[in-house]
């Protein structure tokens, strides 16, 4: 699911091109460590945000962005976004919502292009937040493009046929945490995306920041 959502994101909603400003929120997730990767090897300049120190890390050394950032750690998202994007954002993909929109909205260039995934900080609240800056997409003419990798799953070959050859070249790389047994599987439920079983014997469990495979649990 994170990859055809990455996928459909980045070639049919976001279509980033060569030399453009990439700006991922919620980065050291399973959708948005991949997305720079693609963003680097389209050439791209591709800057990511993500909540502590050691997850910034990971991703300028081991995903290879050009820049990321600890929101939590920046009081002023507006002034932290211009610092990494001096030019402006040309594509922006949208996990987070809320305040991280807003600042976005006022760092877009003109014909930028917002490809919403999700909207991690919306999700539990009790009254969503408002979004201010709205007006920006009529001032810089955004396109901003809600999507599901659901309509998407008839390029899943194109995906394979994509994707496949990069991590066997090793231009793509991925974090892995393998558990066996269910019970030894201790996380938050807010850290779920998606519990699916596989042929009757393993349990696939996507989290915020991994893929972990759980086995001997039929």
């Amino acid at each position: 699911m994170p990859g055809m959502s990455v996928y459909a994101g980045f070639y049919k909603v976001g279509t980033p091109k060569k030399g453009e400003y990439v700006f991922v929120s919620a980065t050291s997730g399973a959708v948005g460590q991949l997305i720079g990767q693609f963003a680097k090897l389209e050439g791209c300049y591709v800057a990511g945000s993500a909540g502590s120190k050691e997850k910034v890390d990971l991703l300028k050394n081991k995903f290879g962005f050009d820049e990321a950032f600890n929101y939590k750690e920046k009081h002023d998202l507006n002034a932290a976004l211009k610092r990494y994007f001096p030019e402006g954002i040309d594509v922006y993909f949208e996990n987070v919502g809320g305040k991280m929109l807003d600042a976005v909205l006022l760092n877009m260039r003109h014909h930028g292009r917002i490809a919403a995934c999700g909207m991690i900080s919306q999700y539990n609240l009790d009254e969503p937040e408002g979004t201010k800056n709205l007006l920006q997409i009529l001032y810089k003419w955004i396109q901003i493009k809600g999507y599901m990798h659901r309509n998407y799953y008839h390029l899943y070959p194109k995906f394979l046929d994509l994707v496949l050859p990069y991590i066997r070249e090793k231009k793509m790389v991925y974090v892995e945490d393998i558990v066996e047994a269910l019970k030894m599987v201790q996380l938050p439920l807010l850290d779920f995306l998606v519990v699916a079983t596989l042929e009757n014997e393993w349990l696939l469990l996507l989290v915020n920041d991994a893929i972990i495979h759980c086995m001997n649990v039929a």
